[in-house]
């Protein structure tokens, strides 16, 4: 920190998603997280800047997404020095229609990167596939007088890169692409934008494509990862995908101290799916953070909608107000999706009719909104149809909830989870744990543990999740609610002339608590009253 100019000015530095690449800004303290993302954005030349976002962790180690709207510092009071990083926040769906190539160029650097840390999953033959588009990216065709030996040992690509990955990668290097002369499936021959965009369009089909695993355990106390992305909220054990919640089946989501709750809505019936976070700071993010992805791929317009948690006479209610633009203005925007306005014209043959649009969450009628009114529709566009590329099938990792929807009540353990290893195909991925930032965030080395056995989903039990009940949001509301009544009980008394109560205030020890205690205190008040106003 120091002065320039009379004002007092911040340094920060912003990681890159090149853990290489650094930026160094400054900023005001009154300030606000957009100008901090904008002016990232204009010095990578990035115009489609609403999926991206800055993070940093605080001094209690949780990660959070910078605020748009809050002020900078507010946000990173606590932090010195102040460090961000920037990153893909909302993963398009299909990331073949952006507009910009420097955008899925950096979509690009995240998608390597969630590679390299193992939050992508994927099959041995996909994984190879993957190795070899960015091995054709950074180096282009293979050339023996270049490559030689083993050159993809000294770019780390993979978690687990064992040698037999290793040489697959090499050997799909050296074939020509299929459908060239002598082609079998390689990636020689292509361009850096072929590959590029090939590189996309396999990750964008799986399973963990977008997904930031989020530590919390099930009513029997098991481990399990929670991801949230554009398709939903799924849960994973291990490399198994357990669950798949649709935000179409989503109507509403909070949270209640350490336990995040989901209420499922099915035609059969409605459930409450309910996981236990490690702490309630990490709650309130996975919060946020499902809240943020649902509104941004399903809300029709981001008019100032706001969303509640909690609230009550013995608990705290959050609030959460979403900033920036949702997908579908994007796409509207982009000429990829047409105008709400002339979809609803070319049903009544150009004369809109009011009642033609019915209130639907999708459309809300009004711009702020309770949490049970979140939009349950989707506006994604459609992906590409897919071509046989890497010669493997994709890595569901485990199986979809069919049937009606399961409520999961949580055992109460506080112990915190570790990063546990998962094994997919032959190649072995580590689950980040997301209380416990990167090392390019906290600037803290990762560390792993050994691999542990593959978990198969017991069957889940029909129970409400639990209420957490906590004696200091009992105490707070009821010591306000009785400061309160007495408060207003000594205003009635002394400041009317109510017949029934003339004996009472006649009483000694009123007439001594008047005039050495409320006189005083209402005299005060009134000048500072005055001198305000």
């Amino acid at each position: 920190m120091f002065k320039s100019r009379g004002d007092i000015v911040y340094k920060c530095t912003v990681r890159l998603l090149e853990d290489t690449e650094i930026l160094e800004c400054e900023f005001h303290p009154s300030y606000k997280g957009k100008y901090l993302l904008e002016h990232v954005c204009q010095q990578l030349n990035l115009t489609e800047t609403d999926y991206f976002g800055l993070r940093y962790v605080d001094a209690g180690g949780q990660r959070h997404w910078l605020h748009l709207a809050k002020l900078i510092l507010k946000q990173v009071k606590d932090a010195s020095p102040i460090l961000f990083s920037f990153r893909v926040k909302f993963y398009p769906p299909n990331p073949l229609l952006l507009k910009e190539d420097v955008t899925r160029f950096q979509i690009y650097l995240q998608l390597k990167r969630d590679l390299l840390h193992g939050r992508l999953y994927c099959t041995s033959n996909e994984a190879a596939m993957l190795g070899a588009l960015i091995i054709q990216i950074e180096l282009g065709d293979y050339d023996p007088n270049i490559h030689v030996g083993n050159y993809v040992t000294e770019m780390r690509l993979l978690l687990r890169q064992t040698d037999a990955i290793e040489g697959r990668i090499q050997e799909l290097h050296r074939e020509p692409v299929e459908g060239t002369p002598g082609g079998s499936g390689g990636v020689k021959g292509m361009s850096t934008q072929e590959a590029e965009r090939t590189f996309l369009k396999i990750a964008c089909q799986l399973d963990t494509y977008g997904v930031d695993p989020h530590p919390v355990k099930d009513h029997r106390g098991n481990q399990l990862y929670l991801g949230i992305n554009h398709s939903g909220i799924l849960t994973f054990q291990g490399s198994r995908k357990t669950h798949h919640f649709k935000w179409s089946e989503v109507s509403k989501i909070n949270f209640e101290g350490r336990m995040f709750i989901v209420h499922l809505n099915y035609p059969e019936k409605k459930h409450t799916v309910g996981f236990k976070c490690p702490c309630g700071a990490a709650c309130r993010h996975v919060w946020c953070c499902a809240i943020e992805q649902m509104l941004f791929f399903t809300l029709a317009s981001s008019s100032d909608a706001c969303v509640y948690s909690g609230g009550g006479l013995f608990s705290w209610g959050t609030k959460f107000k979403y900033c920036g633009r949702t997908e579908r203005e994007i796409l509207e925007r982009d000429g990829l999706l047409a105008p709400r306005d002339s979809q609803e014209d070319h049903s009544s043959g150009g004369k809109r009719k009011a009642s033609s649009v019915p209130a639907t969450p999708s459309t809300p009628m009004t711009g702020d909104f309770g949490y049970s009114s979140l939009p349950r529709s989707t506006h994604s566009a459609p992906l590409e149809e897919s071509g046989g590329l890497g010669g493997g099938e994709l890595c569901n990792g485990g199986c979809l909830l069919a049937g009606p929807a399961v409520d999961i009540a949580l055992a109460p353990q506080d112990s915190r989870p570790a990063d546990k290893p998962v094994s997919c195909g032959t190649t072995e991925y580590v689950v980040r744990d997301s209380c416990s930032p990167s090392s390019s965030e906290s600037g803290g080395t990762a560390v792993t543990t050994a691999p542990g056995e593959e978990w198969r989903a017991p069957p889940a039990v029909l129970q409400p999740a639990p209420r957490p009940f906590s004696l200091l949001r009992a105490f707070v509301p009821s010591f306000l609610f009785v400061w309160l009544s007495l408060a207003l009980a000594a205003l009635v008394l002394f400041e009317t002339d109510w017949p029934p109560l003339r004996p009472l205030k006649r009483k000694p020890e009123l007439v001594s608590l008047r005039h050495h205690y409320y006189a005083p205190l209402k005299e005060y008040l009134k000048r500072k009253v005055v001198e305000l106003f």
